[in-house]
């Protein structure tokens, strides 16, 4: 009986150099250097096809009570989990999701939904409203006010969500702060974890290929699908790489179509010149 396979994870060097930087602290005018055991403690564990505790209960930017559920059912969501007050790392991570957002054909709230959750309990919906309306000016498309949920929420209900995604962050009370790793994940509409990208950058390609996967394809165009079968989700790089098999099969297809309709047309034009050969010999 072979052995599971191991969950791929993200620590990469880039991530914890910038995770480093997160730990600066101007009280003490030096850097905090990550130790050991913290780094084990911190990462991003890829739970692909599981499901999301849709019962787990947040408060919007109005500070109402909403579960996860609401944001599920017809269209697939981005799911990022960052602390508001966080100093470096997870701004640049909302700065990322824009940059790449801003070059998508879909449209916010119409195509798809964000979900970003705050893994500080401390934070408030206040907060969370003022976050939004900056990120929703930011954007700068339709859709972004309806379709961007800015939550926060107990610890009880935060320690779930992230064990569900696999988000492994400690807090540190030297520097007062939270130190994590940097990504999002795209979910179906069922709530199913789908696809994870790493980092502070996020492809648009990448982002709209894992979007349309994600929503069985009710969304893109027939354009998308044949990219589908060319590029293929890298759970261990969290990007879309070339499928090679796929694209020389597509390649081959395309070359027998090639050959084919040369072949035919060869063949009708000289079908069409021994006719008008005989032509000319009768008279």
């Amino acid at each position: 009986m072979n052995s599971p396979r191991p969950r791929p994870s993200l620590l990469s060097p880039a991530v914890l150099a910038v995770i480093a930087l997160c730990l600066f602290s101007s009280a003490a005018l030096e850097a905090q250097l990550l130790t050991k055991e913290q780094i084990e403690k911190i990462g991003i564990d890829q739970h692909l096809d599981e499901e999301l505790p849709l019962n787990l209960v947040f408060k919007d930017e109005q500070g109402q009570q909403v579960k996860l559920e609401q944001y599920f059912g017809s269209k697939p969501v981005v799911l990022t989990l960052v602390y508001y007050e966080c100093p470096m790392l997870c701004t640049q991570v909302l700065n990322g999701l824009v940059r790449s957002l801003r070059m998508l054909s879909f449209e916010m709230s119409r195509d798809y939904e964000v979900v970003t959750v705050s893994f500080d309990p401390r934070e408030t919906p206040e907060l969370a409203a003022s976050k939004k309306a900056e990120y929703a000016k930011a954007l700068g498309k339709p859709g972004a006010e309806a379709g961007w949920h800015f939550l926060t929420g107990t610890q009880d209900q935060i320690d779930q969500l992230a064990k569900a995604v696999g988000f492994r962050y400690e807090f540190d009370e030297r520097t007062n702060q939270y130190i994590h790793a940097a990504g999002i994940v795209v979910l179906t509409p069922t709530g199913r974890l789908a696809r994870y990208f790493y980092g502070i950058e996020f492809s648009p390609k990448d982002l709209r290929l894992g979007l349309i996967e994600a929503s069985n394809e009710q969304i893109g165009s027939p354009i998308d699908e044949f990219l589908l079968l060319c590029f293929q989700y890298d759970p261990a790089s969290g990007k879309y790489t070339l499928a090679i098999l796929n694209t020389l099969r597509i390649a081959g297809g395309l070359t027998v179509m090639v050959l084919a309709i040369y072949l035919v047309t060869t063949l009708r034009r000289e079908r069409r010149n021994r006719r008008q050969g005989l032509t000319v010999n009768q008279h």
